[in-house]
């Protein structure tokens, strides 16, 4: 089977478009590399869902009732910008759903009490989940001309949602399957737990008992990253702290200098399933021999933290299973303490100082060690992500704070 690092598209890149801004690009773009590996646009996944899949939500936060609990499913369908209504049927975004205040209104009403079930048709998009008030999407017109939606951004303080208590998983329906994931990449708030049922019963997400209030500590125990959290309410990925100047833009440089200098007199290797690359730096670029010859200037801190730039992961079946790898391990610290990579044994994570405590805090409060703390969390399979080919339900729970 693929290594997840290894199949489809960048989720970093894809990402991009939902920055706070009108999503430009079809809102599969929410979504992690491996669950895009179904049949694209404009083959039998873009068929409407015979039926849907059942998604049943439960709200066992133990903090906010069901009708404090508003939910959102939002996303694309064959490169049309959707959202689900309370009847489960999809419906186009439309520039004449703003409301007198400029924003949609999609929320819908979990049951009065109790579990609430819903269908879930074809598409791929967000679950977003907000407690105690609606979240605020604004229909706009994307660089196409098509409406699109502006999707929440917590981290951005000018954010018409920042103050509202919120969170999402990200999943894509179609006829391969479902395929679908829990996410802190951007930031951490709302505790959500996935059981996907079908050809297996498996579960993600989940945290620990105190897991919320833990992750909270943790990240607020290092000084660099303490200000990434935002009362209560989230914690914010250091990629979005960095550019909101809470978070050093050179936090990781000691850690590139030394991988750089270090990898100049003896062989990296990373293996992937095109083959195994080795590489030095020579000429100031870490470059790789193998299948092909791949090549990465020396990364930023920024790059590290979005796994993006000169750590940049185009869809070739090379440089980005590679870049991918090295993602990992600078975000994992495992550089330097091995020198044949990906490193599997997540023991050997986030072991030194220098590290991205915000992953390691996310995987230390998840029942099962899986997170998804950045881009390549995926890489050693470590993800929060699970899919299922032959899925005949879905249960998404708000666990307890």
């Amino acid at each position: 089977m693929t290594a997840r690092h290894q199949r489809g598209l960048s989720r970093r890149k894809l990402l991009a478009a939902l920055g706070g801004a009108a999503v430009a690009v079809p809102a599969v773009a929410a979504l992690a590399p491996h669950a895009l590996a179904g049949p694209a646009a404009g083959d039998d996944a873009a068929e409407p869902a015979a039926g849907g899949l059942p998604l049943t939500i439960v709200n066992a936060s133990g903090s906010f009732d069901n009708a404090s609990v508003h939910l959102y499913i939002v996303g694309n369908q064959d490169g049309r910008q959707v959202r689900v209504t309370p009847d489960g049927t999809l419906a186009p975004v439309a520039l004449a759903d703003n409301g007198a205040d400029g924003f949609t209104d999609y929320a819908i009403s979990l049951s009065g009490s109790g579990e609430t079930r819903l269908s879930l048709p074809y598409m791929s998009g967000r679950v977003y989940v907000a407690l105690g008030r609606k979240l605020k999407f604004r229909a706009v017109t994307d660089g196409n001309g098509d409406a699109a939606l502006q999707y929440p951004a917590g981290w951005v303080a000018s954010d018409p949602n920042y103050a509202v208590l919120h969170d999402c998983c990200e999943f894509t329906y179609n006829s391969a399957g479902m395929f679908c994931n829990t996410t802190m990449v951007d930031m951490f708030s709302v505790p959500l737990g996935i059981r996907l049922t079908g050809a297996k019963d498996q579960t993600t997400g989940t945290l620990r008992d105190g897991g919320r209030a833990a992750a909270f500590t943790a990240v607020r125990q290092v000084e660099e990253f303490a200000p990434l959290v935002v009362d209560d309410t989230r914690v914010l990925a250091p990629g979005h702290g960095l550019d909101a100047g809470l978070f050093p833009a050179d936090y990781f440089a000691p850690y590139i200098d030394e991988v750089w200098s270090t990898y100049t007199g003896r062989d990296l290797t990373v293996a992937t399933d095109a083959g195994t690359f080795t590489g030095r730096v020579r000429g100031g670029r870490l470059t790789f021999d193998g299948p092909a010859q791949v090549s990465f200037a020396k990364p930023s801190t920024r790059d590290v933290l979005f796994c993006d730039g000169g750590l940049a992961a185009p869809n070739d079946g090379t440089t980005g299973p590679v870049a991918a790898v090295l993602g990992a391990g600078f975000n994992r610290s495992t550089l330097l303490g091995a020198s044949a990579q990906p490193t599997t044994d997540a023991s050997a994570f986030y072991r030194t100082a220098l590290t991205n405590h915000y992953a390691k805090a996310m995987h230390a409060a998840t029942e099962d060690g899986r997170a998804y703390g950045f881009a390549f969390d995926d890489v050693a399979d470590l993800a929060s992500y699970v899919q299922d080919t032959a899925p005949t339900g879905i249960r998404l729970t708000l666990t307890p704070f």
